[in-house]
């Protein structure tokens, strides 16, 4: 499983949804802005997560995007899943989207079939026991100083007292994506 860049820009626009105000809508705009992505390129990723159930838009002024459900009950796997396809490395080895090797005369007992489930069982177990809350409210154990280079990221990452979400509610925009991508 590799996450492409679809995978990598849908969960740092959830990030941002996740942790700004439900109550208003956040604008692609100003996801685009904030995460650094191609606004171009992000509606299309906005469009998949919302016809997935994951976000809803608003018209309006306090329009734009929002989450559709709590971002407790939204994993991570949900979203590699719906951004890039199947969590296994191998066709055979996925549960949702298995397909037999054609060079393979006995699948089950195919060495490298097993050892690809269990690396796509690994996988799966950890993106799917992580929700997008958890990942918001996640703190890095090092202060590596491509980290540190803003004072929020700092606040984040080597305060214990400080947490991702008060970080981006009182950050600007260009300091959203060091706090995102820790660039």
């Amino acid at each position: 499983m590799k996450l492409s860049r679809r995978g990598e820009y849908a969960t740092k626009a959830l990030l941002i949804l996740g942790a700004s105000d439900q109550e208003r809508g956040v604008s692609a705009t100003e996801i685009a802005k904030t995460a650094q992505i191609p606004e171009p390129f992000l509606n299309q990723i906005l469009l998949t997560l919302k016809n997935g159930g994951v976000l809803r838009s608003r018209r309006g002024a306090r329009g734009g995007y929002v989450l559709n459900r709590p971002a407790s009950q939204i994993t991570i796997g949900d979203v590699a899943r719906l951004m890039d396809g199947p969590l296994a490395p191998i066709p055979c080895a996925s549960v949702t989207a298995y397909e037999p090797c054609p060079s393979c005369p006995e699948p089950e007992a195919c060495r490298l079939r097993l050892l690809m489930r269990e690396v796509r069982d690994a996988v799966s177990d950890i993106l799917d026991n992580t929700s997008l809350a958890d990942l918001i409210s996640k703190k890095s154990n090092s202060c590596s100083p491509a980290i540190n280079q803003t004072t929020t990221a700092e606040a984040i990452d080597c305060n214990p007292a400080g947490s991702f979400t008060d970080s981006l509610n009182s950050s600007t925009p260009a300091q959203h994506t060091t706090l995102i991508d820790g660039r």
